[in-house]
């Protein structure tokens, strides 16, 4: 197939998803088409049948602000018809899917071009939600000639939300678990733990370096700070004030978490929302034991007790008593990273996801 892929070129779920989405559909031997207004952060030149168009938005000065929407579809129409595309495949409804709708009406007149549209989350709890966007967000929704998200709570919160007519399937995120995998030995010193975000208020980062201070008054416990957004300079000022920045390093944005993650112990993950939780998932591909919150999508992906473990939302007593309960047996800890791991292989796999991607695009363009 030949298919065209639109997404936020950022560290975003959604971003990362969609880009690794691509890349392991050239490597099934599809022809790819990234049409962003950036090169997606993840995105492998040296893969093979993928190829980036950019979007490029021109400065007028009676628009305050820059008409993307229109510049998206304009391109994404243009791409459709040069490459011969069979479907679009664009992920975050807001504002992509308004764009593959115009793309679809622009080249009507020639050629059928479906578009299926993946929710991710926010675009539908804050953004969609939002009054200014639900009525469009819900006709774009609508008009999709398929849909899926990424778990059965995002499916269940847009059908509330939205009263959605038409089916949406449920595929959730993936992981490379050939590229994911665990150290083949530990690594040296002290415990260490991680947390991976864009560093939004919906990540909590600050209740992070709560848990760390907490873990310190029994076990010498460092922290990894990777990613970076509006919430950082408040964990930097948190931890200076606790006392604990020299055990605290900011890594900043990482394009290489399959590296970084095995160097770690426990993810962190104090989210006051996940939709799915793909770092979680990726921790535990990696043999690393999530110690997150009981929230959206999480529950879906963790199973407390076994391969993480759960807690409530801005208990970090609670999250800091799981570290401490990890950290204090190497026994159990390495039998949770052993279930974190055989769990990321049964259930989330590419080589388990990826053909659902493939059969749902067959049956949109056969539709």
């Amino acid at each position: 197939m030949k298919i065209g892929i639109t997404c936020y070129p950022t560290y975003g779920g959604s971003g990362i998803v969609a880009t690794e989405l691509g890349m392991e559909l050239a490597h099934r031997g599809h022809e790819v088409h990234f049409i962003t207004y950036a090169n997606p952060i993840r995105l492998d030149p040296e893969v093979a049948n993928v190829h980036y168009h950019e979007v490029e938005v021109t400065s007028y000065p009676l628009f305050q602000y820059p008409p993307y929407v229109l510049a998206l579809a304009s391109r994404m129409a243009e791409i459709a018809e040069w490459r011969d595309l069979d479907l679009l495949h664009v992920h975050y409804a807001v504002p992509h899917s308004a764009a593959a709708l115009l793309a679809q009406q622009m080249v009507a007149p020639r050629r059928r071009l479906p578009f299926v549209t993946t929710l991710h989350g926010t675009d539908i709890t804050i953004v969609g939600a939002d009054r200014s966007y639900f009525g469009v967000t819900r006709f774009m929704i609508e008009q999709s000639n398929g849909v899926t998200a990424i778990s059965d709570y995002l499916r269940a919160e847009t059908n509330s939300v939205f009263e959605i007519q038409r089916p949406i399937e449920v595929i959730p995120n993936f992981v490379n678990c050939s590229l994911y995998q665990p150290a083949m030995t530990p690594h040296p010193g002290r415990p260490r733990l991680l947390h991976i975000s864009n560093f939004r208020p919906v990540k909590r980062v600050t209740d992070c370096i709560r848990i760390l201070a907490e873990v310190r008054r029994e076990v010498d416990a460092e922290l990894w700070m990777a990613g970076d957004g509006p919430d950082r300079s408040a964990a930097e000022q948190l931890a200076h004030q606790l006392g604990i920045h020299e055990h605290v390093s900011f890594l900043g944005k990482q394009s290489h978490i399959e590296r970084l993650l095995p160097q770690t112990d426990i993810l962190l993950l104090p989210s006051e929302l996940e939709s799915f939780g793909l770092v979680a998932l990726e921790a535990m591909a990696c043999g690393v034991v999530p110690v997150a919150t009981a929230v959206g999508g999480l529950t879906e992906v963790v199973t407390p007790g076994v391969d993480g473990f759960l807690e409530a939302v801005g208990d970090t007593t609670a999250q800091a008593r799981r570290v401490l309960e990890l950290l204090s047996s190497s026994v159990l800890r390495s039998r949770f990273a052993n279930a974190a791991r055989r769990n990321a292989e049964q259930r989330f796999c590419t080589t388990r996801i990826i053909p659902r991607y493939e059969q749902y695009y067959r049956d949109v363009i056969g539709s």
